[in-house]
C-alpha cells in the first residue's frame, strides 16, 4: 500500500483483483488468503468508533445531570466542534485513525470537556448571583482563560516522554502526544470563544433577589458538610499529611503486588501454531506431520480458514509479526478463527491434541503481540565463550524454570544436536590407488546428491537428468562403506577401504550475539500469570548461578522483559525535560516558588488511587499504564493550579488567609468534581479493552482518588506551608464544641 494510503479501500480492490485472477487460474493451482489486514482494521476502527460514541454519551449524561439541560446542552455542542477541529488538523499532520490516535482520541474526550464545563459552570455562578448574561460570560472567559491554560499546556507537558521518547514501544504510541495536545489546545480555544457565546445566548437562570448575598450559593446542607470536613483537616493538618504520606508510601508497596505486562496480545483472530521436529529432520518428514496436523483442523466450526508453510515460517504480514528463517525441520500454521474468543478456546484445544497426538513434534501456540513481538512470554539468555559451557548453563536455567509454577512448555532454541558422519581419509591408501580428494568428493557427490547427466527439453523448458542411487541406498548408514569408488581401468574399491568412517553430533545452527555463543531459554505462560512476572521470578531465583559465572558468561533478560525495561528507559529519558517545561509553566502561572513546590508535590498523589484500581481490577502494569501515570499527573497539576488561582483571588478580594483556602476550595469543588466526573466515567469505554483497558482503570483509580486529595490534602499542605490560622470564630466554635464533648 502506498504511504497514506487508505486500507480499506486497499481491501476492496484486492477482492476484486482476486475473484479476476481466481477465475483465470490454471487447473490444480488455488489461490488461499493467509490474513485479511483490512477486515482487521475495520473491525478494530468499529469497535473504537463504538467505544468513542459511548464515551460522548457519558460525558454529555454528566454533562446534562450536573449543569441542567441548557447548560449540559452547550457542553454537548462543544464536543463535535472540537472533534471536527482535531480531525482536520490530524488530517493536515497526516495522522491516520489507527488503534492509538482512536485511543487518544477517548483519552482526550474526558478532558476536552473540562474547559467547557469550567465555562459554564463559572457563567451559571455569577448569573444565579445577579450579574447580566454579558458580564457573566465575559467573566466566565477573563477569571479561567489563563488557568485554563496553563492546566492544558502542563497536561500536553506530560504527554512529552510519549512523543519524545525512543524505542520501538514509543514509535508504536507516538500518536497520543501529537491527538492529546492538539484536542486539549482546540478544547481551550472553543471554551474562550464558542462556550460563553452560546451560553450567552441559551443559558437563562433566574437571578437571586436583592436581598440574598452571594455565598448563599453555597450556604447548602451538602457545602456545609463539605466546609466542616475541610475545616477540620485544616485544624488537624498533621494527622492529614501523615496519612497522606502513609498511604503513599502504601501504594508503592501495593504496586508490587500488581502483575506486570509489557504489552498485551492484540484480540486479532489469528493463532499461529509452529511444529517444529528433531534437528536434522528432512523437509519431506516435515511436510508429513504437516499434513497430519491440517486434516485435524478441517471442519474446525472455530476456524474460518488457515495457510501453513512448511521448511519456513510465514512472510510478515503484520508489523508485530516476526517471520522464521527457513528451517527444513519446521513448519508454521497461521489459523484464522471465527473471533477472539474462538480464538483463545481453540489455542487450549489445539495445545492438547498436539501434545496428546504429536509427541515427537515440539509445538509451540502463540498470538500476536501489540506491541514489540517476541516468540515467548518469558524468555532468557545465555551467552559466553564455549558452546559446550552455554548449553550446560542454559539447561540449569530450565531446570529453574520449569520449576517456577507458571511455565509450560519450556526450550531451548538451540535443539538437539544433528547427526553427522565424518569421512576421514587415508591419504596414504588414496594416493596409492590413484585416488585423489578432490575425485573421491564428485564420485560421492554423484552417488548420494546426484549428478546432472543430460538435459531433457519440453517446449521452452529445459529439465536435467539426474543419475544417483536409490534411496535405500544411499539413505542407509550402514551402507555408506560399500560404496564403490572408482580408481581408474574399471576397478573399484569400497569406500572403508580407503577412508574411516565415523558418527557423531553437532550443533546445526549456532546463535551469536556480541560475537558470542548464545542460547535462548524460553516458555509459555499458564494462563493467569503475565510473562513479565514469571521471567522476574525466575531470574531472582537464578541469583546464585548469576554470581558464580565464568567470566565472559552471563544470563540476561529477553523477550517481552527486556522490551519493558528498554521501553521503560527509553521513557523516563525525556521526564527531565517534561520536567522543566511543567516548572516553568507553573513559574509563569503562579509566580512564586513555594506554590510551584506544592503544585508539583501533588503531581505522584495519583499513584494512591493507580495501585487500588489496578489491583482491584487485577489488570497489570505495563508501558500504556506508564503513559496513563505521566497524563494523569498532568491533570493532577492543573487541577491543582485552578484551585491556587482561586485562593489568590479570594485573597485579592480582601478575605484571610484562612478564609481565602476554605472559600477557594469550595467554589472550585463542583468544577473539579464535574471535570473530573466527566473524565472518570468517560474511561469507562476503554476498560473493556485489551491494549487500553489497564490505562483505563489507572485514570481513572488515579484520578478518583486525586480529585479527592485535591481538594483536602492541597488546601491542607497550603495551610501548612503559609502557617494560616483560624479565624477567632473558628476558634471559638472549635473551643463549644470541645467544651460540650467533655
Amino acid at each position: 500500500m502506498d504511504s497514506g494510503g487508505n486500507i480499506l479501500t486497499l481491501g476492496e480492490n484486492l477482492e476484486k483483483t482476486i475473484d479476476q485472477i481466481t477465475k483465470e487460474l490454471p487447473a490444480g493451482l488455488e489461490l488461499h488468503q493467509t490474513v485479511n489486514q483490512p477486515k482487521v482494521v475495520e473491525t478494530s476502527i468499529d469497535e473504537f468508533i463504538e467505544s468513542l460514541a459511548e464515551a460522548i454519551i457519558i460525558v454529555l449524561i454528566v454533562s446534562f445531570a450536573s449543569l441542567g439541560m441548557r447548560s449540559g446542552l452547550i457542553v454537548a455542542l462543544c464536543i463535535p466542534l472540537v472533534i471536527a477541529i482535531v480531525f482536520t488538523f490530524m488530517k493536515l499532520m497526516s495522522i491516520d485513525l489507527q488503534r492509538i490516535s482512536l485511543g487518544a482520541l477517548i483519552i482526550a474526550l474526558g478532558l476536552l470537556v473540562d474547559d467547557a464545563i469550567i465555562t459554564i459552570e463559572s457563567m451559571v455562578v455569577k448569573l444565579e448571583q445577579g450579574w447580566t448574561r454579558f458580564n457573566a460570560a465575559s467573566f466566565a472567559y477573563t477569571s479561567t482563560a489563563y488557568p485554563r491554560l496553563t492546566g492544558e499546556l502542563i497536561t500536553c507537558a506530560a504527554f512529552i516522554p510519549v512523543g519524545f521518547a525512543q524505542g520501538s514501544a514509543s514509535e508504536y504510541c507516538v500518536s497520543i502526544f501529537s491527538v492529546v495536545t492538539i484536542s486539549l489546545l482546540t478544547s481551550w480555544i472553543v471554551a474562550g470563544t464558542a462556550t460563553p457565546l452560546l451560553g450567552y445566548l441559551f443559558i437563562k437562570i433566574k437571578p437571586k433577589t436583592d436581598d440574598e448575598n452571594e455565598h448563599d450559593l453555597y450556604n447548602t446542607r451538602f457545602y456545609r458538610i463539605f466546609k466542616q470536613t475541610l475545616t477540620w483537616c485544616l485544624l488537624h493538618r498533621k494527622v492529614v499529611l501523615i496519612a497522606t504520606v502513609a498511604s503513599f508510601v502504601g501504594a508503592i508497596g501495593l504496586l508490587g503486588f500488581v502483575k506486570q505486562e509489557f504489552f498485551p496480545s492484540s484480540s486479532r483472530p489469528e493463532l499461529i501454531v509452529q511444529l517444529e521436529l528433531q534437528e536434522g529432520a528432512s523437509i519431506k518428514n516435515t511436510e508429513e506431520a504437516a499434513q497430519q496436523f491440517a486434516k485435524i483442523l478441517e471442519g474446525d466450526p472455530q476456524i474460518s480458514y488457515y495457510t501453513y508453510h512448511v521448511g519456513e515460517g510465514a512472510p510478515r504480514f503484520v508489523l508485530s509479526f516476526e517471520p522464521t528463517f527457513n528451517k527444513p525441520n519446521f513448519s508454521e500454521f497461521i489459523i484464522v478463527a471465527k473471533d477472539y474468543n474462538a480464538r483463545d478456546e481453540l489455542r487450549t484445544k489445539l495445545s492438547r491434541i498436539l501434545n496428546e497426538q504429536f509427541p515427537e513434534v515440539h509445538a509451540h501456540t502463540k498470538s500476536i503481540a501489540l506491541g514489540p513481538s517476541a516468540d515467548y512470554p518469558v524468555m532468557l539468555r545465555v551467552k559466553g565463550y564455549d558452546h559446550d559451557r552455554v548449553r550446560e548453563l542454559a539447561e540449569k536455567v530450565a531446570t529453574v524454570m520449569e520449576a517456577n509454577p507458571g511455565t509450560k512448555n519450556v526450550n531451548l532454541n538451540w535443539s538437539e544436536k544433528s547427526k553427522v558422519m565424518h569421512l576421514e581419509i587415508d591419504q596414504d591408501k588414496a594416493r596409492k590407488l590413484g585416488v585423489a580428494s578432490q575425485a573421491l568428493a564428485t564420485s560421492l557427490q554423484a552417488q548420494l546428491s546426484g549428478a546432472s547427466i543430460a538435459e531433457f527439453r519440453e517446449d521452452d523448458k529445459t529439465v536435467s537428468l539426474v543419475s544417483r542411487f536409490e534411496a535405500q541406498d544411499r539413505s542407509d548408514p550402514s551402507r555408506m562403506k560399500d560404496l564403490n569408488i572408482h580408481i581408474g581401468n574399471g576397478k573399484y574399491v569400497p569406500l572403508d577401504q580407503i577412508a574411516k568412517i565415523s558418527f557423531a553430533t553437532e550443533d546445526g545452527l549456532i546463535y551469536r550475539r556480541d560475537l558470542k555463543p548464545m542460547i535462548f531459554v524460553q516458555a509459555e505462560t499458564k494462563p493467569g500469570v503475565t510473562g513479565d512476572d514469571v521471567a522476574e521470578q525466575v531470574y531472582k531465583n537464578l541469583a546464585e548461578l548469576r554470581a558464580n559465572l565464568p567470566l565472559g558468561y552471563s544470563i540476561e533478560y529477553d523477550g517481552p522483559k527486556e522490551s519493558s525495561i528498554e521501553g521503560a528507559g527509553f521513557l523516563s529519558a525525556p521526564v527531565p525535560g517534561m520536567l522543566i517545561a511543567i516548572m516553568i509553566l507553573l513559574m509563569i502561572q503562579l509566580q512564586n516558588i513555594p506554590k510551584m513546590v506544592l503544585t508539583l508535590l501533588t503531581a505522584p498523589l495519583g499513584i494512591i488511587g493507580v495501585a487500588v484500581g489496578l489491583f482491584l481490577m487485577g489488570r497489570p502494569l505495563g508501558f500504556v499504564v506508564q503513559l496513563g501515570i505521566l497524563a494523569l499527573a498532568g491533570i493532577i497539576m492543573r487541577n491543582s493550579v485552578i484551585l491556587m488561582d482561586q485562593i489568590d483571588q479570594q485573597l485579592v478580594a480582601g478575605e484571610t488567609l484562612w478564609d481565602a483556602i476554605i472559600n477557594a476550595t469550595v467554589i472550585r469543588f463542583r468544577p473539579i468534581l464535574l471535570t473530573a466526573a466527566a473524565a472518570i466515567l468517560g474511561m469507562i469505554p476503554l476498560i473493556s479493552s485489551i491494549f487500553w483497558g489497564p490505562m483505563a482503570v489507572a485514570i481513572a483509580g488515579g484520578l478518583f482518588g486525586a480529585t479527592i486529595l485535591t481538594l483536602i490534602v492541597l488546601p491542607v499542605m497550603y495551610a501548612a506551608w503559609y502557617k494560616a490560622k483560624p479565624t477567632a470564630e473558628v476558634r471559638s466554635s472549635v473551643s463549644i464544641d470541645t467544651s460540650r464533648s467533655v
